[in-house]
């Protein structure tokens, strides 16, 4: 887009048109398949809203730092949006197929959520597990609304591919759309989280939160930094690649159509953040630099 701002750029990428994400992942959802139910993608929006501030009967406020509802939606965006961008590649969808991804990318951290009879100091002592949870806080909200069986378990499956600790391609699936979905959602969880502005600044809450959930891996955040590099390279590239049959492409496509910008901002912003995460690292590494003079930029609050 000509003359573009950085600071529009970024307000585009974040979040759409306005600066509420639901209406570009509205806009979106339209455009990829006039059939998708537009209520219904605001209904499950607005619930999700609720249950993460605490509104919802049943669920305390959001505890958890890193996996908020920004996050959250977050990765509906980016779901949505490489829907769009593999629809304008010629790949086709039923509009069941979109709905069912966007409810399980809504829902696929709401695990870490506590509900109001649960003690502890955050829902990240859930994390080890979250996935198996969320699915049990989206079941129940299906069932709210008599869905069938079938549904949920397509969605529960989808989430499922959220899960970097399983191999996806072990997964029993119910068709290939589903498979498919999955693979959507996979990727946009991992694009949203490692494009975000935020990303480097948001490691450390990332650290408190593996903490909480009994997960020791890391000694520090900057361990968990050098981890991230290491990680990144020889695992998450892997599945987005070869796991998810590299569907990420499509982004450029959406962003090229939607906003004239012929780049995938979200591999840009991937390689910008990986880049200086290794400045970081070789700083960080010697003498007696701190990690807070390289994290100079403050999270926003949970959500839009």
């Amino acid at each position: 887009m000509p003359g573009i701002t950085n600071i529009r750029l970024t307000t585009l990428f974040d979040t759409g048109m306005t600066n509420d994400p639901l209406d570009e992942i509205l806009t979106l959802a339209v455009q990829t398949n006039g059939n998708v139910d537009p209520e219904f993608i605001r209904q499950i929006h607005y619930h999700i809203q609720e249950i993460f501030s605490g509104a919802s009967p049943g669920f305390q406020a959001n505890s958890t730092k890193y996996h908020n509802l920004r996050h959250t939606q977050g990765v509906v965006l980016a779901t949505i949006r490489l829907f769009h961008g593999l629809m304008l590649d010629n790949h086709r969808f039923p509009p069941h197929i979109i709905e069912q991804t966007l409810i399980s990318a809504y829902f696929h951290d709401t695990g870490l959520l506590l509900q109001t009879s649960e003690i502890a100091d955050s829902g990240a002592s859930y994390t080890k597990f979250h996935e198996a949870r969320s699915i049990k806080f989206m079941n129940q909200y299906l069932d709210s609304l008599k869905a069938p069986k079938n549904l949920r378990d397509d969605c529960a499956t989808i989430i499922k591919f959220t899960n970097l600790s399983i191999d996806p391609n072990t997964l029993q699936v119910s068709s290939d759309e589903i498979r498919f979905g999955g693979r959507v959602l996979g990727s946009a969880d991992i694009l949203a989280q490692m494009a975000n502005r935020y990303y480097l600044e948001r490691l450390p809450l990332l650290h408190q939160e593996h903490l909480a959930g009994g997960i020791r891996e890391h000694a520090s955040p900057l361990d968990l930094m050098r981890h991230t590099v290491d990680f990144y390279q020889n695992v998450i590239e892997k599945r987005l690649q070869e796991t998810f049959g590299n569907i990420s492409q499509s982004m450029r496509t959406h962003f090229l159509n939607r906003w004239q910008i012929d780049q995938d901002l979200y591999q840009k912003n991937i390689s910008n953040n990986i880049d200086y995460l290794n400045k970081i690292i070789i700083h960080c590494s010697v003498g007696n630099t701190y990690l807070e003079k390289y994290l100079r930029r403050t999270p926003p609050p949970d959500s839009y």
